[in-house]
């Protein structure tokens, strides 16, 4: 009964972190700003954190199972 919940989350996790991650990647490698007023390198740094962290938490939610 407790897997459909951790399924669900480590799926929306998983998908936020690859999908800010693949997005930081493209704004970086086009040369754009990550974040609007923010340093470049700053900004691009802190979303990589937050994606590496947001599929650090989906991988273990799915060993949870």
């Amino acid at each position: 009964m407790e897997s459909g919940p951790a399924i669900f989350t480590g799926a929306v996790f998983a998908l936020f972190g690859s999908g800010l991650l693949g997005w930081t990647a493209v704004r970086v490698r086009q040369r754009q700003p990550v974040a609007q007023g923010v340093s470049p390198v700053a900004s691009a740094a802190l979303a990589t954190l937050v994606a590496v962290v947001a599929l650090t938490v989906g991988t273990w939610c799915f060993t949870r199972l």
